[in-house]
């Protein structure tokens, strides 16, 4: 019985010696500091208005926070992409945003910056079977659906023409998707007829031209509708109507509010635009990448899924834009100004 005792006392004692040399708990890493941040920004392309603001506009909140941001573009080139994100890497960044050309082949370099501990944000186009941090974006389906809804109500009925935006891209994707969301019912009354379906290689405005024209040579000039991806390759669609003399004839969509767009609009050659508040998305991009950057926690209330997995995503409600809305929409933001609109 006693020996019993002394035992369960040294058993006591033994253990209340190791629970007093057991280590304290490691204290959290440092928050970084804002003014040690560097942000790097890897866009696809410079080539069209938009992304120039996109650039000019991202650079300008990251450098209020108090951070660098070091910028490249690639013109379109997957695989100058890479190499430029590479750079960036090798750089010493913290965190890298990205906007994909080709929402496939970008999947390397997410994999090579988790190899270098850095975070990746895919920004606007989300980067598929990667698996990326955060995707911070607009509602591309709803940027589809607002303009089926503004076509429908123009034209609901007759031959419909689709011009879709680059296949590499998923936002076309989801862009189409949001469009047949809404055109499925008045196709299956047969009150509409898709006539031509194409995706616009790049997004060059000159392979739209070259997909009209071919939409039109086959169909006899016979449409009635037609769904621009975005404003620039209706800029190409608008070049092909004209060498048909029929330039601002047929009611065409857009999205990105380009003031090309806009001005067609003013003149009656284009129905509308689908405007997406690029201050909002670079400022909200910023402020995410300055707060993984710090290693701070990030709240999302939804999320995407890339075909790897369910990214954590904030995605910011697009605006469709009419003849009857300009001045409170594009001008009031000061995205364009009244005067660049209405040519004064």
């Amino acid at each position: 019985m006693w020996k019993w005792l002394a035992s369960l006392v040294v058993v006591v004692l033994l253990s209340a010696c190791q629970e007093e040399a057991a280590p304290p708990p490691s204290p959290d890493p440092p928050t970084k500091q804002v003014e040690d941040i560097r942000i790097g920004f890897s866009m696809d392309t410079l080539a069209e208005d938009r992304w120039k603001k996109d650039r000019d506009l991202f650079k300008e909140a990251v450098e209020s926070l108090g951070a660098e941001v070091l910028i490249t573009a690639a013109n379109g080139d997957d695989v100058l992409q890479v190499a430029q994100a590479e750079t960036l890497i090798q750089s010493g960044i913290d965190v890298l945003v990205i906007v994909p050309h080709n929402a496939e082949a970008t999947a390397a370099i997410v994999h090579k910056a988790h190899q270098a501990g850095i975070k990746v944000i895919s920004y606007d186009r989300l980067v598929k079977n990667a698996d990326i941090d955060l995707y911070v974006s607009f509602d591309n389906e709803r940027v589809g659906e607002l303009q089926a809804e503004a076509m429908l109500q123009a034209v609901p009925s007759g031959n419909y023409v689709f011009i879709g935006g680059a296949d590499t891209d998923n936002n076309a994707h989801l862009l189409k998707k949001g469009v047949f969301s809404v055109l499925q019912p008045a196709i299956d009354s047969g009150e509409i007829r898709i006539i031509y379906d194409q995706w616009t290689a790049d997004w060059l405005p000159s392979n739209a031209r070259d997909n009209m024209k071919e939409a039109l040579q086959i169909n006899e000039q016979q449409v009635d509708a037609i769904l621009a991806a975005n404003d620039a390759t209706g800029g190409g669609v608008q070049e092909a109507l004209a060498s048909y003399g029929m330039q601002g004839e047929i009611p065409m969509t857009g999205q990105d509010a380009d003031l090309a767009g806009i001005r067609r609009i003013v003149k009656g050659e284009q129905l509308m635009t689908v405007y997406k508040p690029i201050q909002t998305l670079s400022v909200t991009a910023a402020e995410l990448a300055v707060t993984l950057a710090r290693g701070e926690e990030v709240k999302t209330s939804t999320s995407v899924n890339n075909g790897k997995k369910e990214v954590p995503s904030v995605l910011i409600e697009p605006i469709a834009v009419t003849r009857d809305t300009i001045d409170e929409t594009v001008i009031q933001d000061g995205y364009h100004t009244k005067e660049e609109v209405y040519e004064e």
